[in-house]
């Protein structure tokens, strides 16, 4: 995972933090050659937040968040009952028992490694940072931000160079993250950056083709969903196995399920799926 040093009008700017471990703090004191300025945070995830505490003790600098992206940070990471929710919100989409409890002892056991910045300084679409435009770019997550200047486009999560971010459908999220992923591609697209600068992987120096390489790949993957739905309700762990591999360890099941819930509920949005609920339990089928 990167985090960027990027120039602002006035000094340095940090774009996310990374995880709370000891490598930040010794990067932090030792490894730059001037003070950084500000700290600016593109999403909530554990590779891009949680060592936004660590960061602001050592740097001194303010810290930059989305406000809804903050708003979901706390109901997520300043929450104690998240293992919980997460792990029955699973079981209500057909996750066996056996494998949504793995999910939560592994959120429970995340909890302690949480450092995440508390109040940041609330950022939306249009605000502009030091120089830096700050774009809302849902999708990967509600309220995921990239910063753009001079066609360059920090671009946290949102374009990925090897891989294709995942968008998940989750508790307390937007209802359809794919049709927003979709329109965030195509404002990118618009927008005509000449670098974009991933979390992971190398810099991407053709962002608009990858831009219409994501849209694509979504759109062959909504086509796959559309014939794995039958008049038959199916739960979206079950339809999870005609999108994704079936030797899939729990870890990336958990992100299998909630791509197809994004993807299924693309669908619902389309008139091409109807989802029906009851006891506790989602299920899916062709409209």
């Amino acid at each position: 995972m990167h985090c960027y040093v990027i120039e602002g009008d006035d000094g340095r700017m940090l774009v996310d933090t990374g995880l709370a471990l000891p490598a930040l703090e010794t990067l932090l004191r030792s490894e730059l050659d001037g003070p950084v300025e500000r700290i600016l945070i593109t999403h909530f995830h554990p590779d891009h937040v949680w060592g936004g505490e660590v960061a602001r003790d050592v740097t001194g600098a303010h810290i930059f968040q989305g406000r809804l992206d903050y708003e979901q940070c706390e109901r997520v990471w300043g929450s104690r009952d998240w293992p919980e929710r997460i792990a029955a919100w699973f079981r209500t989409h057909g996750t066996p028992t056996e494998v949504a409890d793995q999910v939560l002892e592994q959120a429970r056991a995340a909890l302690p490694l949480i450092r995440f910045a508390r109040d940041p300084e609330p950022l939306q679409d249009g605000d502009v940072v030091d120089g830096w435009e700050v774009l809302e770019l849902p999708g990967h997550a509600d309220g995921h931000l990239g910063f753009f200047r001079d066609g360059v486009l920090a671009a946290g999560d949102h374009l990925l160079p090897d891989i294709t971010p995942a968008v998940g459908l989750y508790p307390d999220s937007r209802p359809d993250p794919l049709g927003a992923y979709l329109d965030s591609l195509e404002r990118t697209i618009g927008l005509e950056p000449r670098l974009a600068l991933p979390s992971h992987g190398e810099p991407i120096e053709d962002p608009i083709g990858r831009a219409y390489e994501i849209l694509e790949h979504h759109r062959r993957r909504l086509a796959r969903t559309v014939e794995a739905l039958e008049a038959e309700p199916q739960t979206a762990y079950r339809l999870s196995f005609q999108l994704f591999p079936a030797d899939l360890d729990p870890p990336q099941r958990r992100f299998a399920v909630a791509e197809t819930l994004s993807h299924v509920e693309r669908l619902v949005q389309e008139g091409q799926a109807r989802h029906q609920g009851s006891d506790g339990s989602v299920t899916y089928t062709a409209a």
